[in-house]
């Protein structure tokens, strides 16, 4: 994003990316408790005091690692203390502020029950190409069945606990919740979402937040 300050307090129509994002999470009624990752040195979570303090949900911060992985690990033994080994868990990126409560609603309810979870995602309308390191194409790959991951991504907390700490025990990388669980046999179930459900991560991503924000607003309106 080329700015000192970290995109997921960057102002979004008056507000931080991160609180559009929390309140999201917040307002679903089977969400019951939410934690939140930050870094060692982040000296911006504490602006957001008073507006985090209308949020009951909200049960606390823990410190992130160096990759996604060991950040999403210790957030599940820092939620440990809150949860029970049988509750299911949802992760979800601080600077995806437009994910619908839709969404959320359909990935609970398809995956429920199936003891690999699932994320929401879309599937994939462009054509694909890969190639060489000089980045001439190798050839076309066939865009059936290929979907681009989206958050958030729902799994029984005991098996993405169990799943994550085997990849970072092998040193092995895994860029998301679901490789994880698919890296020990599991076949988590994909979930249709929005595309309006974008991470941010380049300079025009804020403009096409904010329009999507506005959508949505009028879509409820």
């Amino acid at each position: 994003m080329q700015t000192s300050l970290p995109k997921q307090y960057m102002p979004l129509l008056g507000r931080p990316v991160m609180l559009h994002t929390l309140e999201r999470l917040c307002a679903h009624p089977r969400v019951v408790g939410v934690l939140v990752g930050i870094a060692p040195d982040d000296r911006w979570w504490p602006t957001l005091a008073r507006d985090v303090s209308r949020l009951p949900e909200i049960l606390g911060t823990f410190i992130g690692g160096s990759e996604r992985a060991d950040t999403v690990n210790n957030g599940l033994k820092a939620l440990a203390t809150h949860a029970s080994p049988g509750d299911w868990v949802l992760v979800h990126d601080a600077a995806r502020p437009c994910v619908r409560t839709t969404d959320i609603d359909n990935l609970i309810e398809q995956v429920d029950g199936h003891a690999d979870g699932g994320l929401l995602a879309l599937p994939m309308a462009d054509t694909v190409k890969r190639t060489d390191d000089r980045q001439i194409v190798s050839e076309t790959v066939p865009r059936a069945n290929l979907w681009r991951a989206q958050t958030p991504q729902l799994f029984p907390l005991t098996r993405l606990s169990e799943a994550l700490a085997r990849a970072l025990a092998a040193g092995d990388v895994v860029t998301d919740e679901a490789a994880a669980v698919e890296r020990v046999g599991g076949r988590p179930r994909v979930i249709a979402g929005h595309a309006d459900n974008i991470k941010i991560t380049v300079d025009e991503d804020m403009a096409l937040a904010e329009l999507f924000i506005k959508r949505q607003q009028k879509e409820q309106m």
